[in-house]
C-alpha cells in the first residue's frame, strides 16, 4: 500500500480542520464588523462571541482532540509498516465520522446525534489502536 493511500484520510482530516479555521475566522471577523461583539469583549475569552460563531469555534477546537490520536496512529502505522486494508477502511470511517460530527455540530447541533457521531468516531479509533497494539505486542503483521 502506498504512502499516499495511507495518508489520504489524514490529509482529508487536515483539510476539514483548515476549512473550519477559515470559517471560524470569517465568522469572527463578520461578527466584529457587524457590531455583534466588541474586541474588548472577547480579548480575554471565548464566551462572549455570538452563539453561531462560538459553535463554529467549538467545532474547530474539537479537531484537536480525538483526531490527534488519529494523526499519531497513522504515522506509527507507516513507520512500523503495519498499515493494511483494514487500517485504511477504519481510517476513512473515522474521518467520515468527523465530517458527520462537524455537520451536526455546525448545523442542528442536536446533542444526541452529535454525541452519537462522536461516539462512533471514538470507538472506531479505539478499535484502530487496539488492532495496532495487538499487531505490535503479539508480533503480528
Amino acid at each position: 500500500m502506498s504512502i499516499a493511500t495511507i495518508l489520504l484520510p489524514l490529509f482529508v482530516e487536515v483539510a476539514l480542520t483548515f476549512a473550519l479555521l477559515f470559517w471560524m475566522a470569517r465568522s469572527r471577523i463578520g461578527a466584529v464588523k457587524a457590531g455583534q461583539v466588541k474586541i474588548g469583549d472577547i480579548a480575554l475569552g471565548q464566551t462572549n462571541w455570538p452563539p453561531r460563531v462560538q459553535t463554529v469555534s467549538n467545532s474547530y477546537a474539537s479537531q484537536f482532540q480525538m483526531p490527534v490520536l488519529f494523526y499519531v496512529l497513522t504515522l506509527l502505522e507507516i513507520i512500523t509498516k503495519h498499515a493494511d486494508f483494514l487500517f485504511l477502511v477504519l481510517a476513512w470511517l473515522f474521518v467520515l465520522s468527523r465530517f458527520v460530527h462537524v455537520y451536526i455540530h455546525t448545523g442542528t447541533n442536536y446533542i444526541r446525534h452529535r454525541f452519537n457521531a462522536f461516539a462512533v468516531g471514538v470507538f472506531i479509533l479505539l478499535a484502530m489502536w487496539i488492532i495496532f497494539a495487538a499487531k505490535i505486542l503479539l508480533g503480528l503483521s
